[in-house]
């Protein structure tokens, strides 16, 4: 068994303290990071109501803010304790008892069958080992009829490595992270294979990119999905 190195260690200590500076202290950075959530909320209307929604790999909280619909319970979990305790200074105050903040692996839920009417996912499959597994483990927890919503970058396309070197990649190595060391442990799947996985699982899905409504990873920065789970076919 190989040792963590350093670099590693020091990067995931302070993660949760430099999460939001990295993501969204720049200008440009943040336009096109909340630009992600906001194409994720895209698709429902305050008409729309989920009575019960699991955010993966919530981190900070960003997400919640975008979202439109209406909801009873909305659970943030994520692998990082330390990034849900800022999500609940940032979020408690507005939204109040409607939120649980859980420490959860995204690839092994504690929840039981059918729990869900949404899932939500931003900027996470890439990040998983066996995404394939992960998503028949979120199908498990959503009802039948539920919707699975998976934002993934388009990395390794052309718009997202010259974005990557405009602003994050420096803004990083700014802060004392070692971002192409980072990066190569942390995005783990290809936008085009994990593309191929959504589409091969789920036939009843609607797909949207950003910023161009081409379906081009080379010329987009993200990708969406919308799928309604169907638990006979799966």
């Amino acid at each position: 068994m190989i040792d963590e190195d350093q670099a590693w260690l020091d990067y995931r200590a302070k993660f949760a303290d430099v999460y939001d500076e990295s993501n969204y202290a720049s200008p440009l950075q943040s336009a096109v990071m909340r630009a992600s959530h906001r194409l994720t909320e895209k698709h429902f209307q305050e008409r729309d109501h989920f009575a019960k929604v699991l955010e993966i790999g919530a981190g900070t909280g960003e997400h919640l803010g975008f979202v439109r619909h209406t909801f009873e319970q909305y659970v943030l979990s994520d692998l990082d304790a330390k990034t849900l305790e800022v999500a609940k200074r940032k979020l408690n105050d507005k939204f109040g008892s409607r939120l649980l903040y859980e420490t959860q692996s995204g690839a092994g839920l504690s929840y039981a069958d059918n729990s869900f009417d949404r899932l939500i996912a931003t900027h996470v499959l890439e990040h998983i080992y066996q995404p394939h597994l992960a998503l028949k483990e979120w199908i498990r927890v959503i009802k039948d009829g539920g919707v699975l919503s998976i934002l993934i970058p388009t990395d390794p396309g052309v718009a997202w490595r010259i974005g990557r070197h405009l602003g994050p990649r420096k803004n990083a190595i700014s802060q004392g992270i070692a971002y192409d060391y980072i990066m190569a442990r942390e995005h783990v799947n290809s936008c085009n294979n994990l593309i191929a996985l959504l589409r091969h699982y789920f036939p009843d899905r609607t797909e949207a990119w950003w910023p161009f409504p081409i379906p081009s990873i080379d010329l987009n920065l993200f990708f969406v999905c919308h799928a309604v789970v169907r638990k006979a076919e799966n």
